[in-house]
């Protein structure tokens, strides 16, 4: 049985904003979830990853809103992520990026926003450790959860039972259980922690749902 996961989401468009946001989750999380946009694929554009570090201390994951997540690949083996998510509707060769990463030792994982379907990235399963269910709007911290969404869980996992299952959009304390009860492992959670006065708080009331 897979353990559950809250991680934390930095969504930052300058390097000031970026820092303040590591800094303001770094004395608790351990796990944490970095999006970054192009503002092609994702609007606006986020800050981009030349100007992104990682810290150390932390398993990242790197959540790629991008259109061509291949042209920046010896960037993102560089930086060293735990976990390189990529979305099934960009125009990536999921297969091949995954290769790539594995052999730097990076795991690799498939994002799907809510109209995407997990029969049309089926074939991709088994060459990924993780799928990353889209529940919310790309781009935003806040708005509503589509736990509707998180019953793709069981679909995927009938296509790679090793899968490790995320959701990113609008989780909270109100519904982390059901979301957990679906099959997510992962909890990427944005606004709920980033835009609280006190994060910390904020973090161990999710992680008391556990």
């Amino acid at each position: 049985m897979k353990n559950n996961v809250i991680s934390p989401t930095v969504l930052a468009h300058d390097a000031h904003e970026y820092r303040e946001q590591i800094e303001r989750i770094l004395p608790f999380a351990k796990r944490i979830q970095v999006d970054i946009m192009d503002g092609t694929f994702a609007k606006p554009a986020s800050i981009n990853l030349d100007e992104i570090w990682l810290p150390e201390e932390l398993e990242v994951d790197l959540h790629l809103m991008m259109q061509d997540p291949q042209a920046h690949i010896e960037r993102i083996i560089e930086l060293g992520p735990s976990l390189v998510i990529v979305h099934a509707e960009s125009t990536v060769d999921i297969p091949l990026f995954a290769s790539h990463l594995r052999e730097a030792g990076i795991k690799s994982g498939i994002a799907i926003l809510p109209e995407t379907k997990v029969s049309t990235i089926a074939y991709a399963l088994p060459h990924v450790q993780h799928l990353l269910i889209f529940g919310g709007h790309l781009g935003s911290f806040g708005g509503t959860a589509d736990v509707v969404q998180a019953e793709k869980a069981k679909e995927a996992l009938a296509c790679n039972k090793w899968l490790e299952i995320g959701w990113d959009g609008g989780a909270n304390a109100t519904n982390a259980q059901q979301l957990f009860a679906a099959g997510i492992s992962v909890l990427n959670v944005g606004s709920f922690i980033q835009k609280s006065e006190n994060p910390k708080d904020s973090f161990i009331l999710l992680q008391n749902l556990l």
